[in-house]
Formats: C-alpha cells, sequence, structure tokens
C-alpha cells in the first residue's frame, strides 16, 4: 500500500492526543472516606471515557477522545495508590483534618471551612486542602485561638467533627 492512502497525524492531532500528564503533589496523600470514594468514582467515570472511545472508527478521532481520560486515568490511578485515608476526628478541642473550623477575619467575615486532601478540596464548596496557607495556620488550634497578623488574623470561633 501506498504511503499516500495511510493516515498519518498531523502536527495538530498530535498535540491534542499527546496530553501532558497532570502533576503528582509531593504531599502525603491524606484523604477523607469521601474523598477516596469521589476518587475512586473520578477514575471510574475515566475509565468508562476510555471505552467509549474504543467505539469511534475513525483512528485520529479516537487518540482525540481518549487523550483527557487516558491522562486523568493514570493520575487518578497514582494518586489512588497514594492515598493514605485519615481517620475522621474525634474531638472538637483542636483543629484536626477532618474538622470544619468556622473563623472571623480581621475585617468582620466570618468564614467555614473542612480541612481535607488536595484532590477533594473546592473552597467555593466549603473546604479546602490541609496544606494551604490558611490550614497550616488552623491546624492544632483551638476555639480562640488567633492566628496571622494584622488584616490576615483569623480567630477560630467553633470547631466541629
Amino acid at each position: 500500500m501506498s504511503v499516500a492512502f495511510t493516515k498519518e497525524d498531523s502536527a495538530e492531532t498530535a498535540s491534542e492526543t499527546m496530553l501532558p500528564d497532570r502533576p503528582i503533589s509531593p504531599h502525603p496523600n491524606w484523604v477523607t472516606a469521601a474523598g477516596l470514594q469521589a476518587l475512586q468514582d473520578q477514575l471510574a467515570a475515566a475509565r468508562a471515557g476510555v471505552e467509549a472511545a474504543q467505539g469511534i472508527a475513525d483512528v485520529n478521532e479516537r487518540r482525540r477522545q481518549e487523550a483527557g481520560p487516558l491522562r486523568d486515568a493514570r493520575y487518578l490511578a497514582a494518586r489512588l495508590r497514594s492515598a493514605q485515608l485519615m481517620p475522621e476526628p474525634t474531638s472538637a478541642e483542636a483543629v484536626a483534618f477532618g474538622s470544619t473550623v468556622t473563623f472571623q477575619r480581621g475585617d468582620g467575615r466570618v468564614q467555614s471551612f473542612r480541612i481535607v486532601g488536595e484532590d477533594e478540596a473546592d473552597p467555593k464548596a466549603g473546604s479546602i486542602s490541609f496544606v494551604s496557607p490558611v490550614a497550616r495556620l488552623l491546624l492544632r488550634k483551638a476555639v480562640g485561638d488567633v492566628v496571622g497578623s494584622g488584616a490576615q488574623e483569623l480567630e477560630i470561633i467553633a470547631i466541629a467533627t
């Protein structure tokens, strides 16, 4: 068969199908039970995306459709391998991984966040990563403690497990 009749990847197709891996955090991969389940669900969805793309006849389109789910599957599989399920906090005396902490900022705003793993964190939904600057200030502190300085001062007003 002549080369003229074979379908080769264009530079555009190659850039769409060779996605760089998602970066893996150097921090311990602590997860809550809900975070572990979310990782498992996301991996199942990524694998389903890969399987769905397998049915596409056009090889270039199949590669384009597989690229994202394959990258996500590699990332999620790695995160699941390194996941360390952390126990739920047993006390509300000090802020711990899995605690929900309510604090008042220096400007008077009151906010509440649950401290969770990196992949589970979603500040808009009320959760922050244990490695975030705010969580680092709050961990191991108690109600009434003030952390930070100046306009960045945070006073812990409640801790829930």
